[in-house]
């Protein structure tokens, strides 16, 4: 056998299976990457840069109008001392809490049975289009009057705001599953179980998660328009109380433990679908 007739498969690159570390190289090689180091440096750095500014431009302007983050965290330890945060912050804690996890819970529910039923879906368009597109605050009034302004009020209002866009997504992710897929399952005469199981559940999962993303957001914001509105306790009632009295930096301290409240309860839910939906590219 001649050197021009043996095998090129030890030199040609297209014939040689390249090593697990060398794929996710090249699935990372997109305009623009960056490295988990670069992110976070970037990120962080942007916070230190946008305090820095808040600090330098807040104290060049009237305490009365506006403040800086050197005075909100005096401003916070002396809630603490004094107790105000503390109590405020388990009401509001304790409501957005139970309104998330039920909003939550009837949003996936209803989006998984209107994804795989049609006629449920047609059912429930109108209503949940004309409901999520109707300003929450005007069915507050009715909601005093069926509630009354104890907690359960605040707890409707917070599954209220929570449950459409968990539904929405929810709905939208099972009718994104590929339909091919699902007349491969009908093929094999797969058990609606198993099909929930194995395919529609874990398609559906990405979308999941970005309607449980957006109702922390409009969670946060219906715990807050709760208070003021109903009895007004919580963090709402610190905001309201301290800006009464022109205190603004103790006005700043529960909006900025709401912004945090926020950011680690997305930060959680991140953690949590990497570990149930592995699949998906870290962005």
């Amino acid at each position: 056998m001649t050197a021009a007739s043996q095998p090129r498969a030890a030199h040609d690159p297209l014939t040689r299976v390249p090593p697990e570390q060398e794929i996710k190289a090249r699935r990372r090689l997109t305009l623009g990457t960056k490295t988990k180091g670069q992110k976070r440096f970037i990120r962080y750095t942007a916070l230190v840069v946008i305090l820095v500014v808040w600090e330098i431009y807040g104290r060049s302007v009237n305490p009365v109008l506006f403040t800086y983050p050197t005075a909100i965290v005096r401003a916070f330890f002396d809630m603490i001392e004094d107790g105000t945060l503390g109590t405020a912050l388990v009401q509001t804690g304790s409501v957005l809490l139970i309104g998330l996890v039920i909003g939550t819970v009837i949003g996936i529910a209803v989006g998984l049975l209107a994804g795989r039923s049609e006629v449920v879906k047609q059912v429930l368009d109108i209503p949940i289009n004309a409901l999520y597109a109707l300003p929450a605050v005007a069915l507050i009034p009715v909601i005093v009057l069926w509630f009354g302004f104890g907690s359960s009020a605040k707890i409707f209002v917070v599954t209220f705001f929570v449950f459409f866009p968990v539904v929405i997504n929810t709905t939208r992710g099972v009718e994104e599953v590929d339909p091919e897929l699902l007349e491969v399952t009908r093929s094999f005469c797969s058990s609606e179980s198993r099909v929930w199981r194995d395919l529609l559940l874990p398609g559906a999962l990405p979308y999941i998660f970005t309607g449980i993303r957006l109702a922390i957001g409009r969670g946060l914001v219906g715990v807050i328009v709760a208070e003021f509105f109903t009895a007004i306790s919580g963090l709402g009632n610190l905001i309201v109380t301290n800006s009464n009295t022109f205190q603004t930096a103790r006005t700043f301290v529960p909006i900025v433990i709401l912004a945090l409240i926020g950011v680690v309860l997305t930060a959680i839910l991140v953690a949590v679908e990497k570990r149930m939906a592995p699949w998906r590219p870290e962005r």
